[in-house]
C-alpha cells in the first residue's frame, strides 16, 4: 500500500495532468465570460460564471494556477475568520478536508491547517484545480498565453469591449477571444489598461482623502509615524517578494545554492543589525522591544508561519531593515511588459536565494546563528519542476483601476468608536484585514523604518460593487486590480478578498449576459441574491453564519441599514423589540402583517416574512 505522500502526490499529478479542450490556434474563440489570470481571483470568477451555466475560459501565461496561495502564501491573511465567505470558504473547506482525508481528523497536519487557512502550496493549487476540473463542461483553462498591455490587443465597439488577442508562448501564434463579458483578474490591470481605463499607480498624498498613513511615512513597526513623514504623493508602489516555503525536514530539505550574481555586500547591514540587536521595533525605557519570534535563528531573516508536513510560509521579516522584501526596484512592474518583469523576477529569485545563503555561510554572522539558520532550507516536494522555488513573484500591488466606486482607508475603519465602518448597500462581500502596506524604499539613514511600512487597525466592513466596474469602458470587471486609494487598496489586496471580489465578478457575467445588459447595468439585489445563495457574506455578523436559518433575509435587509448601522450581533433566533417590530413593518408598507403576528416571530423569522412579501 502506498504511504500517504505518495497518495498525496499520485493525486496532485493526476489532477495537473487533467486535459482541457483549447480552441484553434489563431482562430476566433467565443465564449460568454473570458477572464485574463488564473489568480484565485480569476479562478472563482470561472467557477462562479460556470456554476450560472455560462460557458467561460480562463487565459493563463504560466504552466500553473493557483496565483500566490499555490506559490508560497500558505498563512492565509484574514483579519476576522467568518468574514469572508462564498467560494473562499469552500476552498479552504477543501483543504481542511484534503488533510483530514490523507492523515486523518486527528492528526498533526489537521491541527496545523488551521481549519484549512494554513496549507502547504501543493495543496492550494491541486484543490485550485480540483474545483476546476469539477467544470469542464463550461470552464476552460488555456495556459501559456501571454496578454500584453498594448491597446492594439483589444477590440473596442462604442466603448464596449469586445475581443482580445493573446499570444501562444510555445508557438508564438496569436489567438483572438470574444466574449460578452470579460475579467481583468491579473494582478497588474494589464487587460484594463490596454482597454483604456484609468488607473493609478503609487500613493496618494494624505490631504487627497485623509488617510493617516497615506504618502511618505517612517513608522516604527506599532508605533507613531516619525521624522521624515510627509505624507508627500508620489509614484512608489510597495515592495514585492517571494514567500519561500522552507522546511527543517532533512529528507525534504534541499541546500541553498549560491546565485551566480551573488553579492553578499547587499546583506551586510543585517549582520550589523544583529550583532548591534537594532531592530525596527520602538524602542521603550529598556530598549527595543522583544519580539516572540524564534530571533536567533531563520525568524531573524524571515517571518516564518507554521504550516503542515514540517514547513513554513517565510514571508519577509517586518522587524528587519533587510529581508526578502526588495524595494524600489519594483517600480516599474506595473506598466512594464513582460520583458522587464521576467527580468526582475530572475533579479528578485537571486535577491532571495542570496539572502539565505548570506544566512547560513557568512561570517559576519556568529557561527552558531549561521548553524541553526542552515538548518532550513527550501522543501523539495514543492515547486517540482522549479527547483524548490516559488513561480509567482508576490505582486502586493500592481495599477488600481478606478471604478464606478473608490475606495479608500475610511471605507475599513469605524465611523464611530466600537461601530462599524461605512455600511455600502452594494456590498458584494464582507472583508477584514488591517490596512496595510510594505515599504516602498531601500534603507535610508537615520530613519525609524522603511518609508512606506505600516499596519493601522481596521474592522470588518463591506465592499461596494463599484470597485470592481470600471469607469466609462462596458463589458469588463476588475476584481483584482480594484479601485482604491493605496492605503484603501492595501487591506483589499489579501487573496480572500480577490476570491470573493472575483466570485461576484463571474456571478454579475453570468447576470449581465442573461439580462443582455453591461455588467455596470446590472440589478445588484438580483446579484447579492445570487451571492447569498452560495454562502457568500456581504456583511459581518458574529453569531449569523452561512447556512444558518434566515442568513440570506438578515443579510439582505441588515445592507439596507435595518438592524442599525453599528450592530455587530444579528440576534436571528431573538424575538423583536417593538419599536423594531414597528419600525421594519412600516418600512416593509405593512406587508399584510399586522403588530401583534410580528411580535409573535423571532427576529430572522419576522425578516423572512417581509423578503417574501416583497418579492
Amino acid at each position: 500500500m502506498k504511504n500517504r505522500s505518495s497518495l498525496l502526490a499520485a493525486w496532485i499529478v493526476g489532477l495537473l495532468t487533467l486535459h482541457v479542450p483549447s480552441p484553434a490556434r489563431g482562430a476566433d474563440a467565443t465564449h460568454d465570460v473570458v477572464i485574463v489570470g488564473a489568480t484565485p481571483g480569476g479562478i472563482m470568477a470561472g467557477v462562479a460564471a460556470a456554476r450560472a451555466g455560462r460557458s467561460a475560459v480562463i487565459l493563463e501565461r504560466g504552466e500553473h494556477v493557483g496565483g500566490l496561495p499555490a506559490n508560497g502564501l500558505g498563512a492565509t491573511d484574514i483579519g476576522t475568520r467568518g468574514a469572508t465567505g462564498g467560494l473562499f470558504l469552500e476552498f479552504v473547506g477543501r483543504v481542511k478536508r484534503h488533510y483530514v482525508e490523507t492523515y486523518g481528523a486527528d492528526s498533526k497536519q489537521v491541527r496545523e491547517c488551521s481549519d484549512g487557512y494554513h496549507f502547504e502550496p501543493r495543496v492550494a493549487e491541486a484543490v485550485f484545480e480540483q474545483m476546476l476540473a469539477e467544470h469542464l463542461d463550461r470552464l476552460t483553462v488555456v495556459r501559456n498565453r501571454q496578454f500584453d498591455a498594448d491597446p492594439e490587443n483589444v477590440d473596442l465597439e462604442d466603448g464596449r469591449l469586445v475581443a482580445i488577442r493573446v499570444r501562444d508562448r510555445k508557438t508564438g501564434a496569436v489567438e483572438t477571444y470574444r466574449a460578452q463579458v470579460f475579467v481583468d483578474a491579473t494582478y497588474e490591470g494589464d487587460l484594463a489598461a490596454a482597454a483604456g481605463c484609468e488607473y493609478r499607480v503609487g500613493r496618494e498624498g494624505r490631504e487627497e482623502f485623509g488617510e493617516a498613513m497615506a504618502g511618505r511615512l517612517y513608522k516604527p513597526w506599532g508605533g507613531q509615524p516619525a521624522a521624515g513623514s510627509t505624507g508627500q504623493a508620489d509614484n512608489a508602489i510597495q515592495a514585492f517578494n517571494y514567500r519561500l516555503c522552507l522546511t527543517k525536514d532533512p529528507e525534504d530539505r534541499l541546500e541553498t545554492p549560491r546565485p551566480a550574481t551573488y553579492d553578499r555586500a547587499e546583506y551586510l547591514s543585517l549582520a550589523d543589525d544583529i550583532r548591534e540587536g537594532r531592530t525596527t521595533a520602538p524602542a521603550d525605557d529598556k530598549g527595543p522591544k522583544p519580539t516572540a519570534l524564534a530571533w536567533n535563528a531563520v525568524g531573524r531573516i524571515f517571518n516564518p508561519v507554521a504550516t503542515p508536513n514540517g514547513k513554513v510560509d517565510a514571508n519577509n521579516q517586518h522587524w528587519n531593515f533587510v529581508s526578502s522584501d526588495l524595494p524600489e526596484e519594483n517600480w516599474p512592474w506595473p506598466t512594464s511588459g513582460w520583458d522587464w518583469r521576467d527580468r526582475f523576477a530572475d533579479r528578485l529569485r537571486d535577491y532571495t536565494l542570496g539572502l539565505l545563503y548570506f544566512a547560513q555561510n557568512d561570517e559576519s554572522l556568529p557561527a552558531d546563528f549561521r548553524a541553526r539558520c542552515r538548518e532550513w532550507g527550501l522543501a523539495r516536494s514543492e515547486f517540482v519542476d522549479n527547483g524548490g522555488f516559488p513561480r509567482q513573484v508576490y505582486v502586493r500591488e500592481g495599477r488600481r483601476i478606478v471604478g464606478e466606486s473608490w475606495f479608500t482607508a475610511k471605507d475599513a475603519v469605524p465611523v464611530r468608536p466600537d461601530g462599524r465602518p461605512p455600511l455600502h448597500a452594494d456590498s458584494i462581500t464582507a472583508s477584514h484585514y488591517a490596512l496595510d502596506s510594505h515599504a516602498v524604499r531601500k534603507r535610508e539613514p537615520g530613519r525609524a523604518h522603511l518609508d512606506g511600512f505600516f499596519s493601522s487597525p481596521s474592522r470588518p466592513y463591506t465592499v461596494p460593487y463599484g470597485v470592481i466596474v470600471p469607469k466609462k469602458i462596458d463589458g469588463l470587471l476588475t476584481p483584482v486590480p480594484v479601485s482604491g486609494s493605496h492605503v484603501g487598496f492595501s487591506t483589499l489586496r489579501m487573496e480572500p478578498c480577490w476570491m470573493a471580489l472575483g466570485e461576484a465578478a463571474g456571478e454579475a457575467a453570468a447576470l449581465a449576459v442573461e439580462t443582455g445588459v453591461a455588467p455596470r447595468r446590472v440589478d445588484v439585489a438580483a446579484l447579492q441574491g445570487r451571492l447569498l445563495k452560495h454562502g457568500a457574506v456581504l456583511m459581518y455578523f458574529r453569531d449569523l453564519k452561512p447556512g444558518a436559518p434566515h442568513f440570506e433575509a438578515v443579510q439582505a435587509f441588515a445592507l439596507r441599514g435595518w438592524l442599525g448601522p453599528d450592530a455587530w450581533l444579528a440576534r436571528a433566533e431573538e424575538k423583536p423589540t417593538e419599536a423594531e417590530a414597528r419600525d421594519w413593518l412600516d418600512r416593509a408598507g405593512g406587508a399584510g402583517m399586522g403588530l401583534e403576528q410580528a411580535l409573535a416571530l423571532t427576529r430572522g423569522e419576522l425578516l423572512e416574512k417581509l423578503r417574501e412579501s416583497s418579492r
